[in-house]
């Protein structure tokens, strides 16, 4: 990978997120980034989760990014930029 490359977070995305949950315990959470939230003036991530979290299953986990210890990639989707609309200019 070359140098000047970032590593974003991409919608489809599949992760394995660790995160803080006790003190003792982290809480693993596997799935498929949907896009990020706002809790309060905290940012969050929001993880559909997979099959492994049983009947959790295809519910949305919303992470607060102060939480997340790692996060694994597990499959990267591509990319996509999204078009912008013309706005109207003043001037």
């Amino acid at each position: 990978m070359p140098e000047n490359d970032l590593i974003v977070l991409t919608k489809g995305s599949r992760y394995r997120i660790t995160s803080m949950e006790t003190r003792d315990k982290p809480l693993i959470t596997h799935g498929t980034f949907r896009g990020y939230s706002a809790i309060g003036p905290d940012d969050g991530i929001c993880i559909e989760l997979d099959a492994s979290h049983a009947e959790m299953a295809h519910k949305i986990r919303i992470i607060p990014c102060h939480m997340i210890i790692a996060i694994d990639v597990v499959e990267q989707a591509e990319e996509k930029k999204e078009k912008e609309k013309p706005g109207t200019m003043y001037g």
